[in-house]
Formats: C-alpha cells, structure tokens, sequence
C-alpha cells in the first residue's frame, strides 16, 4: 500500500529549492528527516551555496543517519523539535515535516519567529502535511510528549476519511500503530493548518507583515514568509501560481479518494 501512496516532501523540491534560491538562503534547518529524501536535496542546494543544513530528528531511518555521516556540511540532531530549535542561529530558512499536531506546530513557528527576531532575519518557514488528513486534525508520533492540555482523545487504532470528522476501527487512512489519530477532526487547536492561522493570527503586525501560500498537493505545502523581506517579491511570484489553484486541489481529491478506495478495497478482500 505504502507504494501507492505519494507523500513525500520531495515531491516539491523543485517549488521549494526555488524558494530558497529566491531568498539567498544558506543557512537552512529541517524538522524531520525520516528516510533523507528532502535531506540530501537540502544538503545538495547548501553544499553549491556554500551553507549548511541543520537536521532535527529525534529518530530517523538508518539510511538517512549513514548518509548524514558521510556529508560534512550536514549535522544531525537527535532531538524533538522544540527542544532543539532554541539552540540553533543564524537560520535563513526552516523545512518543518515533524510532528503534524497543533502543539507542534503552533510552537515550531513561534521559535522559528523569535530566532529569526533575535538574528535580525526575514521569516521563512516552509511546511508539509497543511492539507487532509493533517490541516484540522491531530497527528502523533508520541501522544505523551504532548501535554494534556493541548492534547485531543486519539487513538492509534483508527482510520480517517475524507467528509467524516470522526475516526474509526478498521476503516480509512491508519498508521498501523506508527502514529495515532484525535477521534474527531475540526474545532480549536485540531491540526497543523489551524496551528498555522492561530500563529498568523498574532504575529502579522503592521510593521512585519507574514505572507502565507498553500499548495493544495501532496497533503499540502505551506509557505509562511516575512514579506518585507527584499526577495519577498521573488518568492510570490513564484509560488502565487500554485496558491490554492483550485485545479490543483481538485486532482489532490482525487488522488486521496482513489487512495482510500483502495484500502477500502483491500480491507473488504481481508475481511
């Protein structure tokens, strides 16, 4: 199933190593690495910019910690996110595909936010998993590591579907126990997209305006940047095309029910 399933990161290098190069950014920081599929793009743009990337992954794939070794302009962090980021500098650009919870998240950006305050840079966060299943729903790797306020009833038992708030047993998008899902989709602090609006929320003022684009692919990528920024101009126009194109979004559904037709498929073939 998992090869049928398109859903890596990568999947928009050429928008994302644009947006960098658009910026001028050397200096570049990921959330997750997983296997090193975005990783070793990343790598390869800073190696020609003569920069650096920054790796935050508490527990990568062993493919990604043998190539990580073997690059001398990477370091690795095995880290939680908001644990690590506070000790990072001088960071031009951050990737974040970690943990796609409204804690999370909503907490990357604001250290993300203070770090580029403190350093004297331009915001610019670039973010998967802002689309279905994860944009108003919870998604945990490691429920306890969220406190209990912030943290929805979720079991790692269950299965999402598009149209339905709820989750359930034996049906829908499941994790195979890899990562647990809130039982109800939608209301406040419930996914990485609400995470997203919440942040914007209270840090756009009139003096630091933050633009956002959303391309509805892939589970969605985010693009959050400072657009006082002097690339700023640059980065817009090259991701304003893709900003919620509505054609876009409808082969995106698409995809998704025709994914989830087939586990339905394959679950009654079981059953």
């Amino acid at each position: 199933m998992s090869s049928l399933l398109i859903h890596s990161m990568s999947e928009f290098s050429d928008i994302i190593l644009g947006t960098l190069h658009a910026a001028g950014a050397r200096t570049l920081a990921e959330v997750g690495a997983e296997f090193g599929g975005m990783s070793q793009q990343l790598a390869a743009y800073a190696q020609a910019t003569g920069g650096s990337l920054t790796s935050i992954d508490p527990a990568p794939k062993q493919e990604f910690l043998d190539w990580a070794e073997r690059c001398p302009n990477v370091r690795h962090v095995a880290a939680l996110s908001l644990d690590a980021m506070p000790d990072c500098a001088g960071v031009d650009a951050w990737v974040i595909d970690g943990d796609h919870n409204y804690y999370t998240v909503l907490h990357e950006l604001q250290i993300a936010d203070r770090l580029a305050r403190r350093d004297g840079k331009p915001l610019l966060a670039i973010l998967h998993d802002v689309s279905w299943p994860c944009a108003r729903r919870d998604f945990y790797y490691a429920p306890d590591q969220i406190p209990a306020e912030w943290r929805h009833p979720h079991s790692f038992d269950v299965g999402v579907t598009i149209g339905d708030p709820g989750a359930h047993v034996g049906r829908g998008f499941r994790g195979g126990g890899q990562f647990a899902w809130a039982l109800h989709e939608g209301g406040p602090r419930n996914g990485v997209l609400t995470a997203i609006e919440d942040f914007l929320e209270t840090a756009r003022t009139p003096e630091r305006p933050l633009a956002w684009a959303m391309i509805p692919a892939v589970f969605g990528l985010g693009i959050l940047f400072d657009s006082t920024a002097p690339w700023a101009a640059d980065v817009a126009q090259l991701v304003h095309p893709y900003h919620d194109n509505p054609l876009i979004a409808s082969l995106e559904l698409n995809r998704l029910r025709n994914y989830l037709a087939v586990i339905d498929w394959q679950d009654r073939q079981a059953a």
